[in-house]
């Protein structure tokens, strides 16, 4: 069988798809898949990196604000559409599976223009726009959260969950033990993880600052790992290099995710569908930051929809830098408030989704021959 997966421009997107095609290799070991991005996204180095080839299309997102970037975007996406259309004519797939983001569009309209099976898989409670559009046609559609038949045909909707990377799970504490000796971590302190997404995230990263330049009110007995984006790196380098500070270790990407969700007794994060996904099925305690800026708020409806079953706390963008690193502090020394959340985040795990997709897509393209 031959698989195109289409999709990325973050980590969030990324990571599930490769979860995607790890579950179909480990079902059909000669499944040929291809994956398709956009040039210059991070997932032109993720993808080789895990051992699959990708292709990269000159497509670029809408910009909300003004911006010159947008009078170009129509030439790109015309230009998109064109490849899209010589990869599959090349490639000839059985079926083409878009994880989201404005990557996995051109491939997905050209697919279901050429009669190719499509198959969408949807991380968020609120849809995304090209997951919308290309919905309408698509042959099955996965997703993560109840009451999508807003955005989706109904009967073409599988809750799945979302994927999540092979080595997530929930700690042992002999595995917390290993990861709090590889960061050189004191066991008998609390342990807050902040996570800005694989881009970073201004907001925390400022909120950090604050705390640290404030003498880390409330810090006594805590050790931070905090990672603050590959783009951010140089600026709060600098900050820490004359800061006066203790028991913060800071990284542009932390790429053993495993080992920063075993060391964190308490995580700090946005919340894209993805990080939930992993968040779920590691068991952790979490404050979510959702991010303003993302279509529709969804990441507010994503984080809303464990905080209504006491499974996260949250704090608005706009109010983190006066009230997070106090609620963060003390929550994480609170061990019967974090265990409630541990135990009322796991129950929402679905450690089975890339396989279910997986079978999915192997069920769209039987339906198909028959």
């Amino acid at each position: 069988m031959k698989v195109i997966i289409s999709g990325g421009g973050t980590g969030g997107h990324i990571f599930p798809a490769i979860s995607i095609a790890g579950a179909l290799r480990e079902k059909d070991l000669g499944c040929d898949i291809l994956f398709v991005g956009a040039e210059g996204k991070m997932e032109m180095e993720r993808v080789p990196a895990a051992g699959y080839p990708i292709i990269g299309l000159p497509v670029a997102g809408l910009k909300r604000s003004l911006s010159l970037s947008n009078l170009v975007l129509p030439f790109k996406v015309l230009k998109s559409i064109r490849k899209a259309r010589k990869i599959i004519r090349e490639f000839r797939p059985d079926i083409a599976v878009g994880v989201g983001g404005y990557a996995s569009a051109p491939i997905l309209w050209v697919a279901q223009r050429l009669s190719v099976p499509t198959l969408i898989q949807e991380q968020n409670s609120y849809a995304g726009l090209t997951n919308r559009l290309t919905g309408r046609k698509a042959d099955r559609i996965c997703v993560a959260y109840e009451g999508m038949e807003r955005f989706f045909p109904k009967d073409r909707l599988v809750m799945t969950g979302n994927p999540v990377r092979n080595n997530i799970r929930r700690p042992t504490s002999g595995e917390k033990a290993e990861a709090l000796k590889h960061y050189s971590f004191d066991p008998e302190k609390k342990t807050i993880l902040v996570l800005g997404g694989s881009l970073g995230c201004a907001t925390l990263n400022n909120t950090m600052k604050k705390w640290i330049a404030d003498g880390q009110p409330g810090g006594e007995g805590i050790q931070i790992l905090w990672q603050c984006g590959k783009g951010y790196y140089e600026g709060v380098k600098s900050f820490m290099e004359t800061a006066s500070c203790k028991d913060v270790v800071y990284s542009g990407f932390i790429d053993r995710m495993d080992y920063a969700y075993a060391a964190a007794d308490l995580i700090i994060s946005r919340s894209g569908a993805g990080t939930i996904s992993e968040l779920c099925v590691a068991g952790k305690a979490v404050i979510f930051v959702p991010s303003p800026n993302v279509t529709e708020d969804h990441q507010t409806h994503n984080a809303m929809a464990l905080v209504e079953k006491g499974a996260a706390g949250i704090v608005k963008d706009s109010e983190a830098m006066e009230t997070l690193m106090g609620y963060a502090t003390a929550l994480v020394k609170d061990e019967a408030a974090v265990r409630t959340l541990e135990n009322n985040i796991s129950a929402l795990a679905r450690p089975d989704a890339a396989s279910a997709i997986a079978e999915e897509i192997f069920s769209v393209c039987k339906n198909r021959i028959l």
